[in-house]
């Protein structure tokens, strides 16, 4: 028999209400991932800290990682595999989202690996926050390459950006790079904005924890490796879903960010314009590499739609040289010339 006093008793139970809520739903979309999926779904059930649910949303894939999971889900109760036609990642991880219950969503991506310590240490800086509500927690990651071989340790760290992040104009001109695989969310916070855009499959991440931050949610960073982001070419970004969410998103943020006179802050001439061309001028180089020259043509076009919106002299510089990009030929030219810097965007 309890021989708990009454006072004991109303302690408890009020420590009980006071207990925040955290437990955490593990999300996996999957779509033609058969060659990876497994060691990302047995990286979920490594953890040192389980999530409470597992959702794998078969988005329609054509080859053998529907059977996979099935397979992992007989073996592994924890795990739940739901089918949707094919949609694309947004759209699959706002489906599992909805159909689970847990306070934190925790992603991955079917080629991504988590360490056995990832949910453990993103859901302490849950634990230990104070202030503001927490909209998400995410890590510096490993990148791995299509055999899952280490190519770089610590993605983020080297490139000097603002982390935790803080300010408008650095997420505007920088991007987010935060790898969806690296991420703690609250669901209350992803609820708040209404999940992912549906529209996006590549930059959907960079617009999901825009809105979060601008919805006045706090945001932590662990500047160490818990997981592993595996680029290669069958990767969401170098597919064409992919350049048409860049366009997409490139539009929507050119139309959320009029510019802040009263400020001085210029979006598009200083901040968004910059970054997308940028993007594109990229992603043009590596068209370059692959003598993709449909490509090259299209990513010349859509980065000189974008200079109109700088200042005088560089939208100049940058329309002529643009310009000459438009003709293939010319472009190799120009882009043999320039320094080697690899392009390493998921999407």
């Amino acid at each position: 028999m309890d021989a708990s006093t009454p006072v004991e008793l109303l302690q408890a139970d009020c420590d009980d209400r006071e207990k925040p809520d955290l437990s955490i739903v593990a999300i996996i979309p999957l779509y033609n991932g058969a060659r990876w999926i497994e060691r990302a779904v047995r990286s979920v059930l490594e953890q040192t800290r389980l999530p409470d649910e597992f959702i794998i949303v078969n988005d329609g894939s054509t080859d053998e990682g529907p059977a996979i999971v099935e397979r992992l889900a007989e073996e592994h109760p924890l795990i739940t595999v739901l089918h949707k036609r094919n949609r694309g990642q947004s759209a699959a991880r706002n489906f599992a989202v909805a159909r689970s219950k847990s306070a934190l969503i925790a992603l991955i991506d079917q080629d991504d690996v988590w360490y056995p310590n990832h949910l453990e240490d993103l859901l302490e800086a849950f634990k230990e926050h104070k202030g503001l509500p927490l909209g998400w927690v995410y890590s510096d990651f490993d990148d791995v390459d299509e055999d899952g071989e280490l190519v770089a340790r610590a993605f983020i760290n080297p490139r000097r950006l603002e982390n935790p992040k803080r300010n408008l104009a650095a997420l505007l001109s920088q991007g987010a790079i935060i790898q969806p695989s690296a991420t703690l969310i609250s669901r209350a916070a992803f609820e708040a904005v209404g999940g992912f855009d549906e529209r996006l499959c590549g930059y959907e991440d960079d617009d999901l924890f825009l809105r979060i931050f601008r919805a006045n949610f706090d945001n932590v960073y662990l500047p160490y490796c818990t997981s592993q982001w595996r680029i290669h070419e069958m990767s969401c970004g170098a597919s064409e879903r992919h350049d048409t969410s860049l366009k997409v998103y490139s539009a929507k943020v050119l139309d959320l960010f009029p510019d802040d006179k009263w400020r001085g802050l210029y979006y598009a001439r200083d901040f968004i314009a910059p970054r997308f061309i940028g993007t594109w001028t990229a992603m043009y180089v590596r068209a370059a590499r692959y003598k993709n020259h449909r490509k090259m043509r299209e990513y010349a076009i859509e980065a000189r739609r974008l200079v109109r919106h700088l200042r005088l002299a560089p939208r100049i510089r940058l329309g002529i040289i643009l310009t000459i990009m438009r003709f293939p030929l010319a472009g190799r030219v120009i882009v043999a010339a320039l320094p080697y810097r690899p392009l390493r965007r998921k999407g």
